[in-house]
């Protein structure tokens, strides 16, 4: 039994050569501005799996046995976020070109950039989903143009085709910019009040698929451990409802999950991070394998 992987799965579900999916922990902290403590959030998350039921009551399978490979968590560097970005970039095109689906786990989310910069050089017309309770569309932070806080005005500059859940919280500047840009964000406010609004994020998706879920865009009551708490966040089951649709509508590239910073003694939101993971691998893999039992 192999104990220092995602999930503490046997090597024979494990290995790297027959897995379609691939775990990357990237404990990457450089440009925090609030709480800290995101580089240690991918052991966390990896540590709290180890206690997910490998059986999933509403898919009525064990997805695990499709094949989940963590590798060792990649090597982070002390010269700023534009060049941790390039390491991640190098390290997801290779996992493209063998046709993996990774999951990557952060560490802040300045490091969401190279790995949308892999997935669109194999998948142009991909669109970026992002959940999350701040826009990070400034143009920079703090004299810093790949801050976590401009992360997806820097995506931005790759492609237009991104679409927002749960944002609560962002600047006059991105204010501006959202309303010149014509960028499609769904507020935590407007979401709030309309019974709707997953099928109306969903129907704004299409094609190749890559999804960025910064933790805080969960309410803070199921995610505290996390630098920037914002209130009146997203809740368990609608996300998973949203993220189901919206992985049956698309073709899921790949996906991370960032900004856990983990809160001793307190080991609720390393779970919900570890059984989030799971259940979007649930969700994909049953499709693939629904997709395959109907071309046969």
């Amino acid at each position: 039994m192999t104990l220092q992987n995602y999930l503490g799965i046997p090597e024979e579900d494990s290995r790297y050569e027959t897995s379609p999916y691939v775990i990357l922990p990237v404990p990457y902290e450089g440009t925090v501005t609030y709480g800290a403590g995101t580089a240690y959030g991918p052991n966390a998350i990896i540590e709290a799996s180890r206690e997910v039921e490998l059986f999933d009551d509403e898919l009525e399978v064990e997805s695990y046995k499709v094949g989940i490979h963590t590798l060792t968590p990649l090597e982070t560097t002390s010269h700023g976020p534009e060049a941790q970005n390039e390491i991640i970039y190098q390290r997801t095109r290779k996992l493209l070109a063998d046709n993996k689906t990774f999951c990557m786990l952060g560490g802040e989310h300045s490091v969401s950039y190279g790995p949308v910069r892999a997935c669109l050089e194999k998948y142009p017309n991909l669109t970026v989903l992002q959940f999350d309770a701040h826009a990070d569309l400034r143009d920079g932070y703090l004299n810093q143009k790949f801050s976590h806080a401009a992360v997806m005005r820097r995506i931005r500059d790759l492609t237009e085709k991104t679409v927002s859940v749960g944002i609560r919280n962002y600047s006059i500047e991105e204010h501006e910019y959202i309303k010149s840009a014509k960028v499609k964000i769904f507020s935590a406010r407007d979401i709030h009040a309309n019974p709707r609004w997953i099928d109306e994020v969903v129907a704004q998706l299409s094609g190749d698929l890559y999804i960025t879920i910064d933790l805080d865009g969960f309410d803070p009551s199921l995610i505290p451990a996390t630098g920037t708490p914002e209130p009146g966040g997203l809740l368990w089951y609608p996300t998973l409802e949203l993220l189901r649709k919206a992985i049956a509508k698309c073709n899921l590239v790949s996906f991370d999950v960032v900004e856990l910073a983990p809160i001793e003694g307190y080991h609720a939101a390393d779970f919900l991070a570890a059984k989030l993971i799971y259940k979007i691998i649930g969700y994909d893999s049953q499709k693939r394998i629904t997709a395959r039992i109907t071309a046969d």
